[in-house]
């Protein structure tokens, strides 16, 4: 049995485990918070070091973009440090992929015409592949990075706002410590109502789940929230709150939606090579003899069938 073991900064609240096959494989999936506790993580991974397939980095991302240009988180720094002997991924491999596609299978499959709606995209310096399939949709969209990660209350109404806003801001915010950009441990599960006309505004709130929370108003009535890992307490809370469908880019599994982070970490386990040896194209491929689809779940028709 292959062990992947998701490390995570957020809260252990979220921990889950699963047991499931793939392509014949069998594997035991673990995501385990450490509630903000960035020297325990650091020190998990170094104890499981060579004793599992692969790892997954959760609650903070390696690495920022802005177009073509990359800004290396300096936080993250200390788990490449000690990952010597299994290979980690933080699951930045696949973004820009599923969160393409998820955006191709809204129109697709769910027959959204996008161009119609409002999207607010909490951030998109982490998802960027996700903010630019919404910017060639032609939506009106705004990009809350300015407001949802650093508390400075500034839309952006375009990628080319973004990149101009990126290059004078990204060199410094990767060096700030990660949970002054980020909820960590227990700010996850903490909420302040904050731009509220934004998400009143937008018909599709899209982008990380925590940033999406972390403001969320009440009354979310008739809106489409698109993300990435959820339990099954968020989609309840959701539901409460109105939101008519939630689609996340990843399935769920035994109960819940991983991580991209999770997801990579999988499909490195059943490559069984290099990290450094891997092409992207062996990830796409992996993804469609999977049959990895996006997760749908019409929320109120669950209330009223």
């Amino acid at each position: 049995m292959k062990h992947v073991v998701s490390i995570s900064i957020g809260s252990s609240k979220r921990d889950h485990r699963a047991e499931i096959e793939i392509l014949g494989e069998k594997f035991l999936i673990e995501r385990i918070g450490t509630d903000g506790d960035m020297d325990l993580a650091v020190a998990m991974m170094r104890d499981l070091d060579g004793k599992v397939d692969a790892f997954g980095l959760g609650g903070i991302d390696m690495y920022i973009w802005a177009g073509t240009r990359r800004y290396t988180i300096r936080d993250s720094k200390r788990f490449t440090a000690v990952a010597r002997r299994t290979p980690l991924v933080d699951g930045s491999g696949l973004k820009n992929t599923l969160e393409r596609k998820v955006i191709s299978f809204l129109k697709t499959d769910l027959g959204m015409n996008l161009k119609a709606n409002r999207v607010l995209l909490v951030a998109a310096v982490d998802r960027f592949g996700m903010a630019e399939a919404l910017a060639e949709t032609g939506c009106e969209m705004v990009i809350g990075d300015l407001m949802f990660g650093l508390g400075v209350p500034i839309p952006l109404r375009s990628l080319g706002a973004l990149n101009i806003v990126a290059r004078i801001a990204a060199p410094v915010a990767v060096r700030l410590p990660f949970h002054m950009l980020y909820p960590t441990g227990s700010k996850q599960e903490q909420s302040k109502i904050r731009y509220t006309k934004y998400y009143q505004w937008a018909d599709v709130i899209a982008g990380d789940y925590h940033f999406i929370a972390s403001h969320m108003p009440e009354d979310m009535r008739g809106k489409i929230v698109v993300t990435n890992t959820v339990t099954a307490a968020d989609v309840a809370n959701l539901r409460e709150r109105g939101v008519k469908t939630l689609v996340t880019s990843t399935p769920n599994l035994c109960g819940r939606s991983f991580g991209t982070n999770v997801v990579e970490a999988v499909l490195v386990a059943l490559l069984d090579k290099p990290l450094a040896e891997i092409a992207p194209e062996e990830y796409f491929g992996l993804l469609e003899t999977i049959n990895f689809t996006p997760r749908v779940e019409h929320l109120q028709s669950i209330l009223t069938a």
